[in-house]
């Protein structure tokens, strides 16, 4: 299949004035993927990628493989470990940090291939058992990492928090208990395709992207997003594009129908422009929705209007060998860089769903998503979700006030453990 370089445009959309503050909800929010207690949302969606638990290491020490990225990638990362270390102030549990022998962004800089030294020092991780950290970078590196590992399914959960009510662009009514998990392609598609630039006749320049799918890398991802469904509500919605890519579409329909149906959930079809304005229209409908590399990587984006900002949303890249790197899902951000104004949020909720999917620590990751819960409550913002009587700091001051409130959830939760 061959896509020819083309311009295009999605025009914005007022879609409300800001809603009133949503009443505090006493004992924390529902933003994050897994409330505690919800074995669904807590453990499946690993295993369901890799058919197994993690197992605990032998030396009782989990590893954490950090790659910083570039922009606001050293302050978010930043932030994310010091709530980590806030943790192992009272839970039993113990982590060894280890960071990259190189920056990732030095790739993304320069257009090199993933370098020996980052492919080494992320194997050296996955055989002890660990997972890896990942912030913020341009350029190709998250795209030749995903091909190296085989990091095919990419999850995104999209939870708004109450206590960010009226924070968004959308009305606090609207996204109130909406909860999708967008599950994306990541090994094949668009973003793993080849290039080729020529100069036509005529002196102008052509662009030529050529990419494929087989029928067994489309089978293995519509199998675990309804896995997924069957796990959660039962449904899911499968992206295609059926006029414009009536071959993939066809593929994409074909073997979502069998894993539909071997799952037991309802499975329905939208093309990419639909499916766009679904996810900000009428998300209550919407469970599971997997999708092709480039319509996932899209709607991910959308969805950072239902929770309240970009600097909210975060992912998850598994492969069934078990290895996974977890990133936000927003961009390096370089005009931030060192203004100490990124949101961390969503690198912290991606240091949440590390603990929960490849360690299996339900209760650290409980604890994490409570702390941002609890800081929110009290009224703490970035500059990204202002509104009347929020109480703005910067990257460094937030992060610190999610660890102090970590510190009293842990100190909480061993009490009422003992």
């Amino acid at each position: 299949m061959t896509f020819l370089a083309t311009n295009g445009h999605i025009p914005s959309a007022i879609v409300s004035d800001r809603a009133p503050l949503t009443a505090a909800l006493a004992g924390g929010g529902n933003g994050g993927p897994a409330p505690a207690g919800d074995p669904a949302h807590a453990r499946a969606w690993r295993e369901r990628i890799v058919g197994r638990r993690p197992a605990p290491p032998m030396s009782g020490v989990h590893t954490i493989g950090v790659l910083e990225g570039e922009g606001i990638g050293r302050e978010v990362i930043g932030g994310a470990l010091d709530v980590l270390a806030a943790l192992e102030t009272a839970l039993p549990h113990r982590f060894a940090i280890r960071r990259a022998p190189e920056p990732a962004a030095l790739a993304a800089r320069t257009e090199m291939p993933l370098s020996a030294r980052i492919v080494e020092f992320c194997e050296g991780v996955f055989a002890d058992g660990g997972a890896v950290l990942a912030g913020p970078v341009a350029g190709r590196f998250v795209y030749d990492i995903r091909a190296r590992f085989d990091l095919f399914c990419k999850l995104s959960p999209l939870r708004p928090c109450p206590e960010l009510g009226a924070a968004g662009r959308l009305k606090a009514e609207h996204v109130r208990d909406v909860d999708i998990l967008v599950v994306r392609e990541n090994a094949s598609g668009v973003y793993q395709g080849q290039s080729r630039v020529r100069s036509t006749e005529a002196g102008h320049r052509e662009v030529e992207h050529t990419f494929a799918y087989t029928s067994a890398e489309v089978r293995r991802i519509v199998q675990v997003a309804a896995a997924l469904a069957a796990d959660r509500r039962g449904s899911m919605m499968v992206v295609i594009k059926d006029g414009g890519l009536p071959a993939l579409s066809a593929l994409w329909r074909d073997s979502a129908c069998e894993a539909a149906a071997a799952a037991g959930v309802a499975c329905r079809f939208a093309n990419v422009d639909l499916a766009a304005y679904l996810l900000v229209q009428h998300p209550h409908d919407l469970d599971v929705v997997v999708a092709p590399d480039l319509f996932g990587d899209v709607l991910a984006d959308v969805g950072g209007i239902l929770v309240g900002s970009r600097g909210l949303t975060y992912s998850a890249n598994f492969a069934t060998s078990g290895a996974a790197v977890y990133q936000t899902n927003h961009g390096a951000a370089l005009d931030l860089a060192g203004t100490d104004r990124a949101n961390p949020a969503g690198q912290i909720y991606s240091l949440a769903m590390l603990l929960r999917e490849s360690f299996d620590l339900v209760d650290a990751a409980a604890i994490v998503e409570a702390a941002l819960f609890d800081v929110w409550r009290q009224g703490w913002r970035t500059d990204d979700l202002p509104e009347a009587g929020a109480r703005l700091v910067g990257t460094r001051e937030l992060a610190a006030r999610v660890a102090e409130a970590a510190i009293r959830g842990t100190r909480a939760h061993v009490l009422t453990k003992a």
